[in-house]
């Protein structure tokens, strides 16, 4: 089956535990405020690769992934969920540990099968909140807790990730309204709380469109440190 992909990483540190290769899919039918790559947007461009072709490719440095392995993201990588998922029952052949970041935005059949072959799911939860969920992502909240709820079904272990934003998603309420969430599925294992940043601002710009948060504040490490202490 063929792939289009937007671009390989072949020694990640922080999606998912170790050193992890990481392929970055095209498309995703969402449009979240500070989405840090917009460049992956389109369903077109990028590489067409077979899952065949794309395992060799990470078997070349297999020594490297020990304690880690492979994690698919993008774009939305379940925009591609098929391929993603004969990706993962080559990579499990090879016993490869498999990860899958997304925002759980899928065909709910399309994604049972590719996480029966997913060893860890890494998920965006990007607002408690429908409201706010459509209008600064353009998504479906509701799909998405269908996803997360798949996970816990299927006993796939979950690490959910947050960014916090400053005047957006900083507020203690907010947060305390996603750690919430976050608990009630039992297979999670960790919250990530990601700091807003703007290092996309250069690929709004070189293709010309408007970043939407370009006048939001950075989110400092420290203040975000603080924040999580007061949960």
């Amino acid at each position: 089956m063929i792939g289009r992909i937007h671009s390989l990483q072949s020694l990640g540190a922080v999606d998912g535990p170790g050193m992890r290769y990481v392929v970055f899919m095209r498309g995703c039918p969402l449009r979240c405020a500070y989405c840090h790559n917009p460049d992956t947007w389109d369903y077109c461009g990028g590489e067409e690769m077979s899952a065949e072709k794309l395992v060799k490719k990470i078997l070349r440095i297999r020594p490297y992934l020990k304690n880690g392995g492979v994690t698919v993201s993008g774009g939305e990588p379940l925009s591609q969920a098929p391929f993603v998922t004969e990706l993962f029952k080559l990579l499990h052949d090879e016993n490869i540990h498999t990860a899958l970041d997304t925002s759980g935005v899928c065909q709910i059949d399309e994604a049972k099968a590719l996480l029966e072959h997913t060893d860890l799911v890494l998920a965006d939860l990007k607002f408690s909140d429908e409201i706010q969920y459509k209008e600064h992502c353009g998504g479906n909240l509701k799909q998405v807790e269908k996803f997360l709820t798949l996970t816990e079904e299927m006993n796939v272990p979950l690490w959910i990730r947050h960014v916090v934003t400053p005047n957006l998603t900083d507020s203690l309420e907010s947060l305390r309204k996603i750690k919430q969430k976050a608990e009630s599925y039992k297979n999670l294992e960790k919250i990530e709380w990601l700091p807003f940043h703007k290092l996309c601002e250069d690929k709004y710009k070189l293709m010309g469109i408007e970043f939407p948060l370009s006048n939001t504040s950075e989110m400092k490490q420290e203040e975000l440190d603080k924040l999580i202490e007061h949960l």
